[in-house]
């Protein structure tokens, strides 16, 4: 996804909006894009969950977790990329404390579907994912960063109302 159709996405997330105002220091476009870059390829955060085979999931939330960890031990404490992976850091460590480790019911069943454990894990997933979308599309439009539209698909939906405000808008100014 482009940064101008991520921008008209946002609605409720207040962050500077990248233009002339305010330009990041480069260094810090270049850790966001690391980390979006990194994002991009955990396949636990986008694909279907009635694919997903719980345990991997666990694996993969697991490495997602340590990489955002080493990720913050470069960061300055209050930065805004900072507050966005200690957000998402969080989201994994309520994900696996959920859904439990290799030994528990969830990871077990939670790919059988009808099966409690199913209901469980999905909603999991899916408040994980849901937490993901946000983030992403704050460090996105903070940064003008494009995403890979497979990650693209967690973002936040546009609001039908907010584009029909936006588009008077722009008819105005004509």
């Amino acid at each position: 996804m482009k940064f101008k159709e991520l921008l008209n996405r946002l609605t409720g997330i207040s962050v500077p909006i990248f233009g002339v105002s305010w330009n990041p220091p480069e260094i810090e476009v270049t850790k966001a894009r690391r980390i979006i870059a990194y994002l991009e390829d955990r396949r636990v955060l986008y694909d279907p969950s009635e694919v997903e085979i719980p345990r991997y999931c666990v694996a993969s939330v697991i490495e997602i977790r340590s990489f955002l960890t080493s990720e913050l031990g470069n960061l300055n404490f209050d930065d805004e990329l900072a507050k966005s992976l200690r957000a998402m850091r969080a989201a994994c460590r309520k994900f696996l404390n959920t859904v439990g480790d290799e030994e528990g019911d969830i990871v077990k069943y939670g790919s059988q579907r009808n099966h409690y454990a199913s209901w469980t894990f999905i909603g999991a997933l899916g408040e994980l994912r849901g937490v993901f979308g946000i983030h992403i599309a704050k460090i996105a439009a903070e940064y003008g960063l494009d995403v890979e539209d497979s990650l693209a698909s967690i973002l936040p939906a546009a609001d039908e109302e907010n584009k029909k405000l936006r588009s008077r808008k722009r008819n105005s100014l004509r």
